[in-house]
C-alpha cells in the first residue's frame, strides 16, 4: 500500500543578538532539527466507487462504520445529489505481525441521510441529526457492531429539540456535546447553540449550555483536548450568513471548559465557561479535527473561501481544496503547518481506531475532494516521531558523572568499621551536606520533571506549596526534633514504641518500608521513560543503570556515600536546569523582556486564586494550596524516616537544625529556578510552536526540551541531572529501609552479637531492597500492571498523614494510649480513602485530612480507655525531663 511522508521545518532566529545570543544559536543551530510529519497510508477503499461525502462515521467493537453519506453519480454536473443509507463496515484482521483490512457491506440505515454528525463512544456511535434532499432530521441513534454476530446493531436515543444538520459534535467521558449547525436546508438557519447529552445519566436527555459567544455557524469543526488543566471542547471556523445576506467565512476559535460549569454549581454566576483562542490560519469550514497526543489538535482537512463563488464556471477546473494540515496547540495557544497532504477530503469525520492519542491510528474515510466530486479513498494517518541525537559527547558527560557517583561509594566503604557508620554516618555528617541530602532526597527525578512542566502547562500557583517547606522547618525544629535527638534514634519510629507500644512502631516501619519499595520502583521507571523517549538507552536499560549504581555505591559507603552523593547530586541537576534557563531566555525573541511580556500576557505568573468560596475546597485556591502545603510538608519532615535520618547524622542538635534550615533555605531558589524554567519553557515554545512534538506528553516537555534544543555536551549534562535526581530519591529509599528494618524488626531479636554482623546485615539489606525496587521497575516496563499498583500505592499512601498523625498524638498529647493510637491510625486511613473516593476535596488538602482524622480519632479512642501506665516523661511537649528542660528552650531559635 503506498504510503506519503510530508513535513515542515521552520527556525527562527531573532534579527538582533547580543554576542553570548550568537554563540548559543550557533550551538543551537549545529543540533539537528527535526518535525513530526503525518504518514498517511492508503487502507481499502470504501466499497462506494464514487464516495460519500456527510456520512456517520465512527468506532466501536474494533471496526470502523460508515454510514449514509450523498454524492454526484458522474457525470457530476449533470445529476442530481443522491442520498444513501447503506452502512460500510471495515474491520482488521491481526496476522504474523501485520494489519489486514476489508470491508463488509449489505447494512443499512433507516433512511438515506447525509450531513448528520456522529462521534464515537463506548456504547457505539452516536450519529445525531441530518438532511436527506427535502427535509431536516432531529432523530439521533446508536450504531453498534457486534463481533459475535458480524452485524450492525441500532438502538434509539433522545431526539435533539429541534431538526439539525451541518454541526459538528464532540465527545468528553459520557457527555456528547453538540455545536452549531443549521436548523433547516438553508445556511441562513445557522445558529450558535450548544447542547449536551449526558449518556451516563439512566434517563439522558438534550441540555441547553451557554451558547457559543462568537457569531453563529454551520460547517464548523469540534474536538477535545486538554488546556494543560482540563479536558476542554475546541470549536473552529465554519461560515454563515452575516447581517448583509453575504456569505462570511469564519477564522475564529472557541474553547468550552466543563469544568467551569461545575464550579459554578451554587449558581453565582462566574467567569463563562467558553473563551476564544487564537484564529485558525484560514477558513477550514466543513473539515475534521482530532486531538493527537497530549495537547494538540490537528486540522486534516477543511475548504476555504478560494474559488467559493466561482464554482460554477471553474466546474471541472476546480483545483481542489488547500491540501494543507495545521496543528493547535491548546496550552501555548498558538498555530503551525503540519504540511501538505495527499488529499484535502472535507465533509467527513477523522476518527480513532484505538484509544491511545499517539500509538493508535487515525482514519479519514471518503469525502469531498471539490465541488460535487467525492473520493472512496481511506487513509490511515499516524504521527512520525522525531529522530533524537544523543550522541558520545552526551554520553561522555553522562559516563563522567556516574563513574564520580561510585568514586564516592569506594571512597566512603573505607570509613564504615560499625553499623552506626553504616546507618548513621557515625553522626559525623556536616550539616551542610545532611540538610542538601534532605534537599536532593525530596526532589525526586519525577519532581525534576513535573514541576517545569506543571509551571509550562499551568502557572505558579503551586509554587507556595514548596514554600510550605520553609514555614514548616521552624516547627519541626522546635516540636519534634528534640524528641528524636533525645532518645537518640537511629529509627524514627523508635519514638513510638517508647510513647505507645511496639507494635505502633512495627506498623509505621512496614507501612514506610512497603511504601519505599514502591516508590523507588515508580521513581525509576517514569524517568526511564523520559530518557528512552531522548537518549538511545532502552528503558530496560535507564532502569537498571540508574538501580544498579545506586545499590552499589549504597552497599559500599553507606549513610556517608549516600549524603555526599546527594549533595553533588543537587548541584549537578540544579546546573543543568540553569543553563537550560539561561539558554531558553536567550533564545525568546526580545531576550529577557520579551520572555516577560509573554508570560505577563499569558498570566503564567498568577499565583494565587483568592477563591473563598463554599466550594474552594475542591479548586486550587489560595488557603487550599497553603493549609495543604503545610500538610504535606509536615509528613515527611516529622515522619519519614528517610528525611529523619539525616536529623541523626550529625553530632549535635545544633547543627541538625542548621541542617533543617539548609534545606529550608535551599527549597527558594530551587523553586524559583524550577518554576521559572516551565515558564521559560512555556514561553520559548509559544515563540517556536513548530519544535513541539505531539508524540511526547506533557509531562516531557523538558526532555523534549533536552533532546532537541540543546547543544551536544550540555544535554548530557541535563541528563546527568535527571539521573542524579532519581539517584538521590533511589539511595535514600534503599538505606533508610535497610535502616528501618535492621532496627526496628531485626536488633530488637538479638540474633546478631557483633557490630560486624550489623554492618554485614546494613549491606545485605541494601542489595535485597535495591534489587526488590529496580526488578519491579522491570515489571513495570515490561507488562501492563502499573495502574494495578498504582492503586496499591495509594493505599498505602494513605498511612503517610497517619503516620504523621500517630507522631502528633505522641508528641503533642498526654492522653493518648497505644490502643487509640492504632485506632486513629486505621480509622485515619480509612476516612481518607472515603474522603478521596467521594468528596471532591482537592488532592493537596488529602495530607492534611489524614493527619487530622488520626489526631482526632485517635484522641476520641483514647478516652475511652485507662490512660496508659507507663511514664511518658521526656516524650511529649508537657514533661520534659528536668535535665531537658533547659535544651527545650535552646531549640527556640
Amino acid at each position: 500500500m503506498p504510503s506519503a511522508c510530508f513535513s515542515r521545518i521552520a527556525i527562527h532566529v531573532p534579527s538582533r543578538m547580543s554576542l553570548i545570543t550568537a554563540c548559543l544559536a550557533i550551538l543551537l543551530l549545529s543540533f539537528p532539527l527535526t518535525a513530526s510529519p503525518l504518514n498517511w497510508e492508503e487502507l481499502p477503499p470504501l466499497p462506494n466507487a464514487d464516495g460519500v461525502a456527510g456520512p456517520f462515521v465512527g468506532v466501536h467493537g474494533d471496526a470502523l462504520l460508515v454510514a449514509g453519506g450523498a454524492n454526484f453519480p458522474k457525470p457530476v454536473w449533470e445529476t442530481e445529489k443522491t442520498f444513501y443509507d447503506s452502512i460500510y463496515v471495515l474491520l482488521r484482521e491481526h496476522k504474523d505481525g501485520k494489519t489486514a483490512y476489508r470491508w463488509v457491506t449489505g447494512f443499512h440505515l433507516d433512511r438515506p441521510i447525509a450531513y448528520g454528525v456522529s462521534v464515537s463512544t463506548a456504547r457505539g456511535v452516536v450519529c445525531i441529526g441530518g438532511n436527506d434532499a427535502s427535509r431536516v432530521y432531529a432523530d439521533v441513534f446508536l450504531l453498534r457492531w457486534n463481533p459475535n454476530t458480524q452485524s450492525v446493531e441500532r438502538e434509539s436515543l433522545p431526539s435533539l429539540p429541534g431538526p439539525r444538520t451541518n454541526a459538528c459534535a464532540a465527545v468528553i467521558g459520557n457527555q456528547v456535546y453538540l455545536a452549531g449547525g443549521t436548523l433547516g436546508l438553508d445556511l441562513g438557519t445557522a445558529t450558535a447553540d450548544f447542547l449536551c447529552l449526558d449518556l451516563g445519566n439512566a434517563n439522558p436527555a438534550w441540555e441547553r449550555l451557554p451558547a457559543c459567544p462568537g457569531p453563529s455557524r454551520a460547517f464548523a469543526i469540534a474536538a477535545v483536548q486538554n488546556n494543560g488543566v482540563d479536558e476542554c471542547v475546541y470549536v473552529f471556523s465554519g461560515r454563515r450568513v452575516n447581517e448583509k445576506g453575504g456569505t462570511e467565512f469564519l477564522k475564529d476559535v472557541w474553547e468550552f471548559n466543563p469544568a467551569s460549569l461545575r464550579a459554578d454549581i451554587g449558581g453565582s454566576g462566574g467567569k463563562s465557561p467558553w473563551r476564544q483562542r487564537a484564529d485558525a490560519p484560514r477558513c477550514m469550514m466543513a473539515g475534521t479535527g482530532i486531538a493527537l497526543g497530549q495537547s494538540h489538535i490537528f486540522l486534516l482537512a477543511g475548504a476555504d473561501e478560494t474559488h467559493f463563488h466561482e464554482v460554477d464556471a471553474l466546474k471541472d477546473a476546480h483545483p481542489g481544496f488547500p491540501k494543507e494540515t495545521f496543528a493547535y496547540h491548546t496550552i501555548t495557544n498558538t498555530w503551525t503547518s503540519a504540511g501538505a497532504t495527499p488529499a484535502n477530503q472535507v465533509t467527513t469525520t477523522a476518527v480513532r481506531w484505538g484509544s491511545d492519542t499517539v500509538k493508535d491510528p487515525i482514519i479519514l474515510p471518503s469525502g469531498e475532494l471539490r465541488p460535487r466530486v467525492r473520493t472512496p479513498q481511506v487513509w490511515r494517518i499516524t504521527p512520525v516521531p522525531g529522530v533524537e541525537h544523543f550522541g558520545w559527547t552526551d554520553f561522555s558527560v553522562l559516563g563522567l558523572y556516574l563513574a564520580g557517583v561510585i568514586l564516592v561509594g569506594v571512597f566512603f566503604a573505607f570509613r564504615n568499621r560499625t553499623a552506626d557508620d553504616f546507618f548513621r554516618g557515625g553522626q559525623r555528617i556536616p550539616w551542610f551536606v545532611a540538610g542538601m541530602s534532605i534537599f536532593a532526597t525530596m526532589l525526586s527525578s519525577i519532581t525534576f520533571m513535573a514541576i517545569p512542566a506543571k509551571a509550562y502547562a499551568t502557572d505558579w500557583v503551586y509554587f507556595l506549596v514548596n514554600m510550605t517547606a520553609v514555614a514548616i522547618a521552624p516547627v519541626v525544629i522546635l516540636l519534634f526534633l528534640p524528641f528524636f535527638r533525645n532518645i537518640d534514634a537511629t529509627s524514627a519510629y523508635e519514638y513510638l514504641e517508647k510513647r505507645f507500644n511496639r507494635l505502633a512502631r512495627l506498623f509505621a516501619s512496614a507501612s514506610f518500608t512497603l511504601f519505599q519499595v514502591g516508590r523507588m520502583a515508580v521513581v525509576l521507571y517514569l524517568p526511564a521513560l523520559a530518557l528512552a523517549a531522548i537518549t538511545p538507552l532502552s528503558e530496560q536499560q535507564s532502569i537498571l543503570l540508574m538501580g544498579v549504581l545506586s545499590i552499589v555505591y549504597c552497599a559500599m559507603g553507606g549513610l556517608e556515600a549516600v549524603v555526599w552523593t546527594d549533595t553533588i547530586q543537587s548541584f549537578v541537576l540544579l546546573g543543568g536546569a540553569l543553563f537550560s534557563l539561561v539558554l531558553i531566555v536567550t533564545q525568546v525573541d526580545g531576550g529577557l523582556a520579551g520572555f516577560w511580556d509573554t508570560a505577563i500576557a499569558n498570566e503564567k505568573l498568577h499565583f494565587a486564586n483568592l477563591d473563598f468560596s463554599a466550594h474552594s475546597f475542591a479548586t486550587t485556591a489560595l488557603w487550599v494550596v497553603v493549609l495543604g502545603g503545610l500538610g504535606q510538608s509536615l509528613v515527611p519532615y516529622a515522619s519519614d524516616m528517610a528525611v529523619v535520618q539525616r536529623y541523626m547524622s550529625v553530632p549535635d542538635i545544633g547543627r541538625a537544625k542548621k541542617a533543617i534550615w539548609t534545606n529550608a533555605v535551599a527549597v527558594i531558589p530551587a523553586s524559583l529556578l524550577f518554576f521559572g524554567m516551565g515558564t521559560a519553557l512555556f514561553v520559548f515554545y509559544a515563540n517556536h510552536p513548530d519544535r513541539l512534538d505531539p508524540t511526547f506528553k506533557t509531562d516531557a516537555i523538558f526532555p523534549l526540551f533536552i533532546a532537541r534544543e540543546l547543544p551536544a555536551g550540555i544535554a548530557g549534562l541535563v541528563v546527568a541531572g535527571i539521573f542524579a535526581a532519581a539517584q538521590s530519591t533511589i539511595s535514600t529509599s534503599i538505606n533508610s529501609m535497610s535502616t528501618a528494618v535492621a532496627t526496628d524488626f531485626i536488633k530488637p531479636l538479638n540474633l546478631i552479637k557483633t557490630e560486624r554482623g550489623y554492618l554485614f546485615l546494613g549491606r545485605v539489606l541494601t542489595v535485597l531492597f535495591g534489587t526488590a525496587g529496580v526488578l519491579l521497575a522491570l515489571l513495570f516496563a515490561s507488562s501492563d500492571i502499573m495502574s494495578l499498583w498504582d492503586q496499591f500505592m495509594k493505599i498505602l499512601g494513605l498511612f503517610g498523614g497517619a503516620m504523621c498523625g500517630l507522631f502528633c498524638l505522641g508528641i503533642f498529647t498526654t492522653r493518648a494510649n497505644s490502643t487509640g493510637a492504632i485506632i486513629g491510625a486505621l480509622a485515619g486511613a480509612a476516612g481518607l480513602f472515603l474522603v478521596q473516593q467521594y468528596t471532591p476535596v482537592h488532592l493537596l488538602l488529602h495530607a492534611f485530612v489524614g493527619v487530622a482524622l488520626c489526631c482526632i480519632i485517635g484522641y476520641a479512642a483514647s478516652l475511652l480507655f485507662p490512660p496508659m501506665k507507663r511514664s511518658i516523661e521526656g516524650l511529649t511537649i508537657y514533661t520534659p525531663r528536668d535535665e531537658e528542660k533547659t535544651v527545650l528552650e535552646n531549640t527556640k531559635m
